[in-house]
């Protein structure tokens, strides 16, 4: 059959024809596409022609249309249904790509063409509209920050960094997610398991099944806590599942991860010296809306001390309630999930089990995450069962404008899987353009437990957090409202793209929303008033989870900000860099270990948050300050609802992102506001 990648899909909102795309169509259209691009990119560097917004802006973003839609339609295959052909192709790639963007960034021809387009603005001879002008300062900073204006044997020794990186990137999460596959707990005493539900125990079973193990597997997600932990009466079993998350990738073997993470600090600070800055932290944090590591140490500085000093003091709470359940026992990181919701229980705090036969999956979607976008900002969803995605598991939803008018499309893919990467996400498929004249296409991948034969799939409440969260990125892009497609919806600075989905958490607690979403599975009745009440209660203060936030941001930061002479000489000294920056910090404490140890930390080795995982806590304050803007709007509104979408979400990444900002909330946001969320003020 034909490459269907090879030219623009004719199938509903230009959506990939994976029912019948082939892992060779994916190989096959990349590389046709980076060898178009190229050719479509000289073209521009090699015109005689007076540079115009028509002959370097436009053209430049008409070009790469190939590369573009096989990258986005192989990207999101592979990482959420893996398999050997598809690694291969990633390990291939990834350097090419990086190969390519050098390529490209390193084109002086190229550079050139920009510059001339500056200089006859500035001259008066050509005139550019804000998101022209916005478009020219990013072409012309990703050139300086790529290496232009270096030497050519730099630029040389740039190419190896960068195409080294790629490499080893890949590496990185490929041993990420064979070493979270590998570090499964197997029980094989139906006792241990005292405390997990028939729906769980189902899970479990199925999935030792799928490994041709007897017993119930209990599969590791990407983070250092895991979620059978609050639950497991068992404390030798919560510390066999603890210590299997925690210590991945930290033992000498097939899934060690620490001699490639060392190899990428240390490229990493070489390059970031190669382009001038003092380390790779700071070369981040410029092309950041906080501008500096001194305002990120700042911000860490003030939040991380508050954190866990508000954590150690529930950590000697927690204590104390222990010794009436395992006398003599010290707290421990498998102990906390476990006894603080015990605790809770007596505090009438809520009760995260006694909320999942209200959570499920299905009704949380429509009924929740979908409504708060139809209250908020009129759009609705429509399930295509005609359309295929890119799992058997996944859906596909048209989505529609208040006038019935088409406005773009979402995927969904919700369970876990072994093939699929760990955490959860949004990507796009399509880029929202008004010069390409095409509709956003965004996709929602997370990693919920899948329903049991016969049974629905039920969520905790970090669960449901998550796909508002995620939903939020979705909406990012599915309200962009620009022209150009490089600038559309999430293509904005790395500390400002996690701000629209921290906001949209909020609607998880709206009250109207909870009561039509939040219904028992089998019974329909609404959660009970009790429960209702401790979860619209426990808005605040979320003390654990902004402290193993903080933990990982340090550690970023650390590994970051060191220079290569400070670095661990060897893999037995990564866990010793780790206490020692968290000792630095003030927030070691053993009951709470970073959300991420460096091992598993995909965001900083596998990803692109290097140096940028603080992003989330930045994204925060605007978040906060945002909430209470909400509040004083009177909430759920359209009105408000279309205020955001018209000031912030619409304008993607095609303005400064803080520009954005101050037009929607009439000023810089206050860090008062998170203070206060966190119980630290």
């Amino acid at each position: 059959m034909t490459n269907s990648l090879l030219s623009p899909s004719t199938l509903p909102f230009a959506l990939p024809d994976y029912a019948h795309l082939t892992d060779a169509d994916f190989r096959e259209a990349i590389e046709q596409g980076m060898s178009e691009h190229l050719v479509e990119l000289d073209a521009i560097a090699g015109s005689t022609e007076p540079a115009t917004v028509d002959n370097v802006l436009e053209a430049w973003e008409r070009s790469g249309a190939l590369l573009t839609r096989a990258m986005n339609a192989f990207w999101v295959a592979k990482a959420a249904d893996t398999n050997d052909e598809r690694d291969a192709i990633e390990e291939e790639i990834a350097p090419r790509l990086a190969q390519h963007e050098d390529a490209i960034l390193l084109n002086a021809d190229l550079y050139a063409r920009l510059t001339q387009l500056r200089d006859r603005r500035d001259a008066g001879e050509v005139t550019l509209d804000p998101q022209e002008t916005h478009l020219l300062a990013e072409r012309l900073r990703e050139f300086e920050r790529g290496g232009i204006v270096l030497p050519e044997a730099e630029q040389a020794r740039l190419r190896e960094l960068n195409t080294e990186l790629a490499t080893l990137a890949t590496k990185f999460d490929q041993l990420l997610v064979a070493g979270r596959n590998a570090a499964g707990v197997l029980v094989t005493d139906e006792a241990e398991l005292d405390g997990l539900d028939d729906d769980q125990l189902a899970a479990a079973k199925e999935a030792a099944q799928e490994k041709g193990q007897d017993g119930w597997l209990l599969t590791i997600t990407n983070t250092t806590g895991q979620p059978v932990l609050g639950e497991l009466n068992d404390r030798s079993l919560r510390e066999r599942v603890h210590r299997a998350s925690a210590e991945r990738g930290l033992v000498a073997g097939e899934h060690d991860t620490r001699g490639v993470l060392l190899t990428m600090t240390r490229l990493r600070d070489e390059r970031a010296r190669l382009l001038g800055y003092p380390h790779h932290a700071a070369y981040a944090a410029e092309d950041g809306c906080a501008g500096s590591t001194d305002a990120v140490n700042d911000i860490l500085g003030r939040l991380g001390p508050a954190a866990y000093d508000l954590v150690r003091a529930r950590g000697e709470q927690l204590q104390a309630h222990l010794e009436t359940i395992e006398p003599g026992a010290t707290l421990e990181a498998w102990d906390w999930a476990y006894v603080d919701a015990r605790l809770r229980q007596q505090e009438a705090a809520l009760d995260q089990g006694a909320l999942r036969p209200y959570l499920e999956f299905d009704r949380v979607l429509t009924e929740g995450v979908f409504a708060a976008a139809t209250a908020l900002y009129g759009i609705t969803f429509a399930r295509r069962e005609d359309l295929v995605g890119y799992t058997a598991d996944s859906r596909v939803y048209e989505v529609l404008e208040e006038d019935g008018s088409h406005l773009g499309a979402v995927v969904i893919d919700p369970y876990t899987r072994s093939t699929k990467q760990g955490g959860a996400w949004m990507t796009s498929i399509v880029d929202q353009s008004h010069l390409l004249d095409d509709s956003p296409v965004v996709t929602n991948t997370c990693n919920f437990p899948p329903p049991a034969p016969g049974s629905p799939s039920l969520l905790s409440w970090d669960n449901v957090i998550t796909l508002f969260h995620e939903f939020g990125h979705d909406l990012h892009g599915l309200l962009s409202d620009v022209r150009f497609p490089s600038r559309s919806g999430t293509a904005v600075p790395r500390d400002f793209v996690e701000f629209p989905s921290q906001v949209n958490e909020i609607w998880a607690r709206e009250p109207s929303l909870l009561a039509a979403y939040a219904r028992h599975h089998e019974t329909g009745e609404p959660l009970p008033a009790e429960l209702r009440d401790q979860l619209l209660g426990g808005e605040g203060k979320e003390t654990f989870r902004y402290a193993e936030l903080l933990g990982a941001m340090i550690l970023d930061q650390a590994w970051y900000q060191s220079a290569a002479d400070d670095l661990p000489a060897d893999a037995e000294g990564v866990e010793d860099f780790e206490l020692a920056a968290l000792e630095r910090a003030g927030v070691r404490y053993a009951p709470v270990p970073p959300r991420y140890r460096s091992a598993y930390f995909h965001h900083i080795f596998g990803g692109g948050y290097s140096a940028a995982y603080y992003s989330y806590l930045w994204s925060e304050i605007m978040d906060a300050d945002t909430v209470a803007w909400f509040d004083d709007q009177g909430g759920m509104t359209r009105e408000a609802g279309e205020h955001f979408r018209r000031t912030l979400l619409g304008p993607g990444g095609s303005l400064d992102a803080m520009d954005s900002y101050r037009t929607f909330r009439g000023g810089d946001p206050d860090l008062a506001h998170l203070l206060r969320r966190i119980g630290a003020e």
